[in-house]
């Protein structure tokens, strides 16, 4: 298993208002969407935060589609980047993440 990133955290922590999406979100990431996604075996906490950030771009948008979610990053998280707009610019999520912190802004 692969813990999440101190980013990743405070994205939830940002993001989601309700204190059991927040445990559910954090659960689901570390457990469904770790080392067993494909070519993620080695990857560190800072590693997967393209794919996790992705992951909760969406399920922001739409808390109940999470699993939608978590399945495409297990199929081709290519897809998932692009459904998250994190597809054509490989530092897209950083400047995302950058904003929801600093602004609090989706």
């Amino acid at each position: 298993m692969i813990k999440l990133s101190t980013d990743t955290e405070k994205l939830i922590d940002c993001l989601f208002e309700k204190e059991d999406e927040r445990k559910m979100i954090r659960h689901l990431l570390e457990s469904r969407c770790s080392n067993n996604i494909p070519n993620c075996k080695n990857k560190s906490p800072e590693g997967m935060e393209r794919i996790r950030f992705s992951v909760i771009k969406l399920t922001k948008e739409g808390i109940n589609e999470i699993d939608v979610w978590l399945d495409l990053a297990h199929t081709d998280w290519r897809d998932l980047f692009m459904a998250a707009d994190f597809g054509r610019d490989i530092e897209a999520h950083l400047k995302w993440k950058k904003k929801v912190l600093t602004n609090g802004v989706v």
